[in-house]
């Protein structure tokens, strides 16, 4: 089934949700240093395998990261040709001094923000939810 296109009706169904836990970014050279099933996502990139998983599963692999982040999901299924719904919230949490880390998966946008600004993120997002309505 498609996803949404339509930037208003996006904004207005965004429904973001704050995932429960700690997440952290990683870095691995190769495939089989952990199980994947430990991924949330993995992308290849020219200097290795980057990884975003739980700090706990990190930590049980004892994988270095510096960045702990909260993880946000807007629950509407957007569309991957769709335009503008990245560019709306990422400029709604700069103006809010919310760095974002985004992953756009299949069904859902994924926001990764710094740990300390989940909830100030969430009220940005809610608010630009509400101005869309």
């Amino acid at each position: 089934m498609p996803g949404e296109k339509d930037l208003s009706t996006l904004l207005k169904t965004m429904r973001p949700i704050l995932n429960n836990g700690d997440y952290v970014f990683c870095v691995l050279p190769k495939l089989g240093t952990i199980p994947l099933e430990a991924a949330l996502m993995l992308f290849k990139e020219a200097e290795g395998y980057t990884i975003i998983l739980t700090r706990e599963s990190a930590d049980h692999y004892q994988m270095a990261y510096s960045f702990v982040a909260s993880w946000i999901t807007l629950s509407v299924h957007s569309d991957l040709e769709a335009v503008g719904l990245t560019a709306a919230f990422a400029n709604a949490l700069a103006d809010g001094a919310v760095s974002c880390n985004v992953v756009a998966a299949f069904y859902h946008d994924h926001i990764f923000v710094d740990k300390k600004d989940a909830g100030k993120a969430m009220e940005i997002l809610q608010h630009l939810s509400l101005q869309a309505g």
